[in-house]
């Protein structure tokens, strides 16, 4: 019984720890872009800014919500607070050492849970009987669809390194070196995640005039903080995987959190240097690019492997 209240207590505060970073995040951009742009970023509530997030926060679950006349109320209400426990979700494959909810199929587990943004991305979209709303929604459903098949690809060349999976393979076979060698699969790896989490140079979602703000434009207050949670959260744990994957994985140790850190500097950094891609221009680097890379990849590496 003690063990089952250890596990519960120690998802807790992994919850908790989550949570903290995915508000202190809000702010490194904030701050980062605010440098980037010669200006300071939120550097008024407590000591240069830290206690911002939390205000943030505040403001938003405070805000009163109005309801439009046409909504689908209960899907209106539930895709953005599923989108948000899908990503906290996805925690669960995190390898920790002592065995908190891990598995050896958690790469499985991992795909199928980040596939299922698509139907929240659909759902918000569909609910919210808006125009500006259902566009966004069908354009932001094309580009994850389509990205989501070359990450896919892109893990399985991976996941031929180990031929497992299981995420502390990938630490046990990086012990002598980091898998980072192979720097053009990394490369296309990083720019397929930016895609799928719908971030700068390819925030297509909410980056267009005609789309005003996208599938989310008629959501405010609390359930436009579980959108907001829900992607700073894929933030998070798409660096952890880029770590995991590629820099050695080593999970005890303080270089684990710098790795992840650097990481999301990198995300940041590429918001604040780059211009918005064209749309048609991403769909054809996807299906004329990355996914006949990715696919040529995945026969090599196999093939070598078998062989």
């Amino acid at each position: 019984m003690i063990y089952l209240y250890l596990n519960m207590f120690s998802f807790i505060l992994l919850i908790v720890g989550i949570l903290i970073s995915v508000a202190y995040l809000t702010l490194l951009e904030r701050k980062l872009l605010g440098y980037i742009q010669n200006r300071k970023g939120p550097n008024k509530l407590g000591l240069v800014g830290i206690f911002q997030p939390f205000a943030d926060a505040i403001k938003l679950f405070s805000k009163e919500k109005l309801f439009l006349l046409n909504l689908n109320t209960l899907i209106y209400l539930f895709s953005p607070i599923l989108m948000f426990l899908t990503s906290l979700l996805l925690w669960m494959v995190f390898p920790l050492f002592e065995k908190l909810f891990f598995f050896h199929f958690g790469i499985l587990f991992m795909i199928s849970l980040m596939s299922l943004s698509v139907y929240y991305i659909m759902m918000m979209g569909w609910s919210s009987s808006s125009n500006y709303s259902f566009l966004g929604g069908m354009r932001g459903v094309s580009q994850v669809v389509s990205y989501e098949i070359s990450m896919i690809m892109f893990i399985l060349v991976m996941i031929s390194y180990i031929m497992s999976f299981n995420l502390v393979e990938f630490s046990i076979n990086q012990l002598n070196i980091w898998f980072i060698f192979n720097f053009f699969l990394f490369c296309l790896m990083i720019s397929s995640m930016l895609a799928e989490l719908n971030r700068t140079p390819f925030d297509f979602i909410e980056g267009e005039s005609e789309l005003v703000s996208g599938f989310n434009i008629e959501f405010g207050g609390a359930l436009f903080a579980f959108i907001f949670l829900g992607e700073y959260l894929m933030i998070i744990f798409t660096s952890v995987l880029l770590m995991i994957m590629f820099l050695g994985s080593s999970y005890i140790y303080l270089t684990m959190v710098f790795k992840i850190n650097l990481l999301i500097f990198i995300i940041i950094w590429i918001r604040g240097s780059y211009p918005r891609y064209r749309y048609d221009k991403l769909m054809y680097l996807n299906w004329k690019i990355y996914l006949p890379i990715s696919m040529n990849y995945l026969i090599f590496f196999f093939s070598i492997k078998f062989y």
